[in-house]
């Protein structure tokens, strides 16, 4: 099976604006932000989808969401508020099989998001 982008990001095959990477977690600024702060919090694990994951994964999602909330406190969205997203699958907007947190902030975000 070949790489999803993602894969190639972690590989460092193509090039992106890494904010953030630890053993376990890559965070990119999005190519196709919908605000001011758009990041992408990635597991290295691939995981195509969040129905993809097992007990053991649990680790890594508490992982994503608390670098999420570091990385809005770093980039002063914190007080004002910002909106994470997993997205799961066609129907909820998923277009790379490999799990990722959208961290969303820099302005007033609409409901419902459409």
């Amino acid at each position: 099976m070949s790489k999803t982008i993602f894969e190639k990001i972690i590989d460092k095959e193509i090039p992106s604006d890494i904010i953030y990477e630890d053993d376990l977690l890559i965070a990119i600024k999005d190519i196709n932000p919908v605000a001011p702060v758009h990041l992408l919090i990635i597991p290295k694990k691939v995981i195509p989808t969040l129905n993809d994951l097992s007990k053991e994964d649990s680790i890594i999602v508490g992982k994503m969401v608390s670098l999420a909330k570091d990385l809005a406190k770093k980039l002063d969205i914190d007080k004002t508020g910002y909106r994470t997203v997993f997205n799961c699958n066609d129907h909820g907007g998923q277009t790379v099989y490999h799990i990722h947190l959208h961290l969303i902030g820099g302005r007033k975000m609409n409901w419902p998001p459409g």
